[in-house]
């Protein structure tokens, strides 16, 4: 049976860290695992960002309840549930996705948590566990299921390099330099190819 390991924003959702660096202005929030490459320093960076400006995890729902998914991303969801399984695993926050999931008609996500405080600060976060997407891909393939990895950053190259195929979906050119070895899909058209080849050949 196969089953697809896909990301999130990048691949069905847009970056919520940017769309909330448009949003109050913050150019820094902008930086992504496309950019910083060490998640660690990168949500240190953030929530010393929000704690500087007064910036609390209300404030980032109500940017995410304006969001909606990639155009196409639903429809292609849909699809990847009729031709194979498919989990959903994220750097994201269960505090950050929940409406998201509603709108791509809730596949099942495995993603972190924040810490908040009682005055609805983001003091930090908690992993499920350390490089958990690759460990997704590596379990699933003990319980016997092929495994399609899907991503479009650093980030997920754990994960697609575990998986029995890994598919790279609209990385930034550097990505695509320093791994050559995934084959690359700009749109869901091309990436619904790769895996029926995927499919195919494994």
């Amino acid at each position: 049976m196969f089953l697809i390991c896909s990301d999130m924003e990048g691949v069905f959702t847009p970056e919520i860290w940017i769309a909330v660096s448009k949003k109050t202005g913050i150019e820094k929030l902008s930086l992504t695992t496309r950019d910083i490459s060490d998640y660690d320093e990168l949500m240190k960076m953030r929530i010393e960002i929000l704690d500087k400006h007064g910036l609390k995890l209300k404030d980032i729902q109500d940017v995410i309840a304006g969001m909606d998914p990639l155009p196409g991303a639903r429809e292609f969801l849909d699809w990847a549930r009729k031709a194979a399984q498919i989990i959903v695993v994220s750097d994201t926050f269960v505090q950050f996705a929940d409406p998201l999931m509603d709108k791509l008609g809730r596949p099942t996500l495995f993603c972190n948590s924040l810490v908040v405080d009682e005055n609805d600060r983001i003091t930090g976060y908690k992993l499920r566990m350390k490089d958990g997407k690759s460990h997704v891909a590596e379990a699933m393939k003990g319980l016997n299921f092929t495994t399609i990895g899907v991503g479009d950053s650093y980030n997920d190259v754990t994960m697609l390099a575990a998986a029995h195929r890994g598919i790279l979906f609209c990385p930034p050119e550097k990505v695509i330099a320093e791994f050559p070895n995934f084959p690359v899909a700009l749109d869901y058209s091309t990436l619904k190819s790769l895996i029926e080849k995927a499919m195919q050949e494994l």
